[in-house]
């Protein structure tokens, strides 16, 4: 089973693992195409005045700036999971995970970043910020992405069943050809959206615990704070409804 997962805005600084190449990143066969939009990025970072940077980053503390402006080149790098330091990165708390658990997150699991495309939660990337829809010298990063990379996807997903665990923002980077399966949280029955990236957090550290390796394993997966409420099918998206306790 693939299991698709957003990035975060936040992101832990450093990093011990060498500067990004193209042996980091899943489609090594693309790189050149990520190449473009880094290029791109990494002019306006160093080019830029502050209003501009203040567009790209979505931060307006000038003091931050100088943070992101080492070249990829030399940048040290880490696994994408620990890069990554919003809520759902804080429920998944990959770094207490047992090792079995950690490489199915890592071979499993594909992240959407904002910056540098689909990789797997394994891959080594920089520390960077970008800011969500953001354009870089007029390019939609969603855009080139699912353009370029959608092909590659589906023949590595080829028959897997996939778990959907991302903002809808992120369709816009890629829409699966196979059915997905997708969650939905409810509280006291309003939908939530800030707990739903908790949850999904929770939800990817229960499924790496578990090695789930199919939809139905899913479905009996018992975990914690969630109540399995309804299960509605259409043709191509199986969405799981859960109560939160």
């Amino acid at each position: 089973m693939i299991i698709l997962f957003a990035p975060s805005e936040g992101k832990r600084a450093g990093g011990e693992l060498p500067p990004l190449s193209k042996s980091s990143l899943l489609f090594p066969e693309h790189y050149s195409k990520r190449l473009e939009v880094m290029e791109h990025y990494q002019k306006v970072v160093r080019q830029g005045c502050n209003e501009a940077l203040e567009a790209l980053f979505g931060i307006k503390d000038t003091r931050e700036f100088e943070r992101y402006k080492i070249s990829f080149h030399e940048a040290p790098t880490m696994k994408a999971v620990l890069r990554y330091d919003g809520v759902a990165y804080d429920y998944l708390d990959y770094s207490t995970l047992c090792c079995e658990a950690q490489r199915y997150i890592d071979t499993n699991v594909i992240l959407f970043s904002n910056l540098f495309g689909p990789i797997r939660a394994g891959d080594a990337i920089p520390d960077y910020k970008l800011k969500q829809g953001a354009l870089i010298e007029g390019l939609s990063c969603e855009k080139f992405y699912k353009e370029h990379f959608s092909d590659a996807l589906d023949a590595i997903i080829e028959n897997q069943e996939i778990l959907d665990l991302r903002a809808g923002f992120y369709d816009k980077f890629y829409i699966p050809k196979n059915p997905v399966t997708t969650l939905k949280f409810l509280k006291e029955g309003k939908v939530v959206s800030h707990w739903a990236k908790a949850y999904r957090g929770v939800v990817l550290r229960t499924a790496a615990m578990y090695q789930i390796q199919t939809v139905a394993e899913f479905l009996v997966l018992p975990i914690e704070g969630l109540i399995l409420s309804e299960i509605i099918q259409t043709k191509k998206k199986k969405e799981i409804i859960y109560t939160i306790v």
